[in-house]
């Protein structure tokens, strides 16, 4: 018998444009529940990981997709695979990306985005369900507290990777592609 339906998040955690200092405790964020926490997620060899651990001991950006075959949701992932790994860990960051498909997709993704960083798979899409998700969401966590959330509205409503970077204090990315201009 499935465990019962969590009612989903329904607010903003924390919308502040500052950099959000490390949590220490609930009254920083809202606690996750258990029963989400325990659920699996698959690495691309197919191994299962608690969806919890990973933030358990480190704060993370996780990004669930709608799924790798949704245009946009690529395009997203191929611009998370532009930050550079020295800007998350300088601000004791990590980036997850979540998917609702099997672990064999995730190579080939990974492939074909650029991305790098860590990414797992919900293929029976319990976490989704858990949390009440029905399209991508953005979310910051540690310690099983969620301190961010933003709802996709629709397809084409992600969050700028720049506001939630700047949430948890990682240096900007610039996604223009242009070269900066020094001036001497």
């Amino acid at each position: 018998m499935a465990a019962p339906a969590l009612a989903p998040i329904t607010r903003q955690v924390s919308g502040r444009t500052a950099a959000v200092p490390v949590p220490s405790g609930p009254e920083r964020g809202q606690p996750l529940a258990a029963s989400v926490a325990e659920l699996p997620v698959l690495d691309a060899n197919g191994r299962r990981v608690p969806f919890g651990a990973l933030f358990r001991e480190r704060r993370a950006i996780v990004v669930f997709v709608r799924h790798f075959l949704c245009y946009t949701c690529q395009e997203y992932v191929e611009d998370l695979a532009k930050i550079p790994r020295s800007f998350l860990q300088e601000a004791n960051v990590t980036l997850i990306v979540i998917g609702q498909s099997s672990y064999h997709h995730i190579e080939p993704f990974c492939k074909l985005t650029g991305y790098c960083h860590e990414i797992y798979v919900d293929p029976e899409r319990e976490i989704y369900k858990r949390l009440g998700m029905k399209r991508g969401e953005e979310v910051t966590s540690s310690g099983h507290y969620i301190h961010f959330i933003h709802r996709d509205r629709n397809r084409l409503d992600h969050k700028p990777i720049n506001s939630v970077l700047q949430l948890v204090g990682v240096q900007q990315v610039d996604f223009t592609g242009r070269p900066s201009v020094i001036h001497v």
